[in-house]
């Protein structure tokens, strides 16, 4: 796939979420100790957005045994939530979280924004890495991000969908948006997009507030 502008609409919370992960000067992916955390914290909220996990006192219920979106990312975590015990929004932030991560870095590289690069290792273990391969796609996803960060629009004014990717991305410190002494000075910002990103039923709100704060005291110890 040629590298190109921002990533087509169909990448999930998720996706773009991993992808804003990658410096792409250096072609290496930051803040790896809690990617795993935003990755599903995205897969979460972008469930909820589309109302096919509810919250029930707390907890992340899926409405219908059988509703599928497509997206195996997405499709994977329905099915582990519908398998596992009744859990709250903050657990399943966390739990079992490295299988969406690779699940996500699996669809990017099939979709041709990664490319995945088999090794050994101690020549004996076999292991794949991942290169990224669409760089200006990252680059643009990043500026736009960071301009939703910076309020050259209005929150009401911004999709959902970006509106929840930079609140995560923001939660979770990536230094890919915010290096350093800028982390922090959103939070206002912040708060906003978290209440567009919920703008579509109001139960969304408590839901995506608790998910985003369950990045933060990983954010903060890292």
């Amino acid at each position: 796939m040629p590298d190109g502008p921002l990533p087509p609409p169909r990448l999930s919370l998720p996706a773009r979420l991993y992808l804003l992960a990658w410096d792409t000067t250096r072609l290496r992916v930051t803040g790896a100790t809690r990617l795993h955390h935003l990755v599903r914290a995205g897969a979460l909220t972008e469930l909820a957005q589309r109302g096919l996990l509810v919250d029930d006192d707390g907890i992340a219920t899926p409405v219908d045994l059988d509703a599928r979106t497509g997206d195996p990312v997405l499709d994977g975590l329905l099915d582990l939530v519908r398998e596992s015990c009744p859990r709250r929004w903050r657990t399943w932030v966390t739990l079992r979280a490295g299988r969406t991560l690779v699940a996500v870095r699996e669809q990017l590289a099939a979709e041709g924004y990664l490319r995945a690069e088999k090794r050994r290792v101690l020549g004996v273990f076999p292991s794949v890495e991942y290169a990224l391969e669409r760089v200006a796609a990252v680059d643009a996803l990043r500026e736009e991000t960071r301009r939703v960060l910076e309020g050259a629009r209005p929150a009401a004014d911004v999709c959902e969908r970006a509106a929840a990717v930079a609140a995560l991305a923001a939660a979770a410190r990536l230094r890919t948006l915010a290096p350093g002494g800028d982390r922090g000075r959103h939070q206002r910002r912040v708060e906003e997009l978290t209440e567009r990103s919920a703008a579509a039923a109001p139960a969304l709100r408590g839901v995506v507030h608790e998910v985003r704060a369950a990045l933060t005291p990983a954010a903060a110890a890292a």
